[in-house]
């Protein structure tokens, strides 16, 4: 893991932020070094979970980097081959339908594309209210996509919310490693999950 170096780009779920930012600090002191990036909406928004000035320095303080948090900041990605992976965690289900779409427009999800063209992993983590509705066909698509892998996911909250799922983030370092090998991680569809603050 030494020397492996991991996009990890936020969108904004931004009630998974704190389980997220546990995550990188595992994957930092594991030795991967991190490049953070955020979405626009995670780069600008202040919300009851986190301020933007916030989500920036604690991302700096975890993998002692600015966070990239522009189109030109990350359209270098691929050309430069600047990581070995791409994590999108947390990935909402409006970046999931961009995604699967084809539409590269926030940092984020350039970012993914980037790195794309090298036929290295990208590494998604859903996290959506809909992904058993409107979001389930961008997840059908996504999971058919060539180099892009997904930490296996569940329903949150089947009772109050049973359309919601959200991924294990807890299995990220593993899926990681699957992903680096070239696999899918598997079961991909977990059972009754609870988030915290979903």
């Amino acid at each position: 893991m030494r020397n492996t170096k991991i996009g990890f780009a936020l969108t904004g779920s931004f009630c998974t932020f704190r389980q997220i930012f546990s995550v990188m600090r595992e994957l930092v002191d594991s030795g991967y070094e991190v490049l953070p990036i955020l979405s626009y909406a995670s780069s600008r928004e202040d919300t009851r979970f986190y301020l933007k000035d916030d989500v920036w320095q604690e991302l700096k303080d975890i993998t002692g980097k600015t966070p990239l948090s522009t189109l030109p900041e990350v359209e270098p990605i691929g050309p430069k081959k600047l990581v070995d992976a791409y994590i999108i965690a947390p990935m909402t289900g409006a970046s999931m339908a961009k995604f699967a779409h084809g539409m590269f427009d926030t940092p984020a999800l350039l970012g993914a594309k980037s790195h794309l063209r090298n036929a290295r992993p990208v590494l998604i983590a859903p996290s959506t209210n809909d992904g058993l509705s409107t979001a389930a066909e961008n997840i059908g698509k996504i999971l058919a996509m060539r180099n892009v892998y997904v930490v296996p996911f569940g329903q949150d909250d089947p009772i109050n919310k049973p359309r919601s799922v959200v991924a294990d983030f807890t299995k990220i370092p593993e899926a990681l490693a699957a992903a680096l090998a070239g696999a899918q991680m598997q079961p991909i569809l977990l059972g009754s999950l609870k988030n915290e603050g979903k």
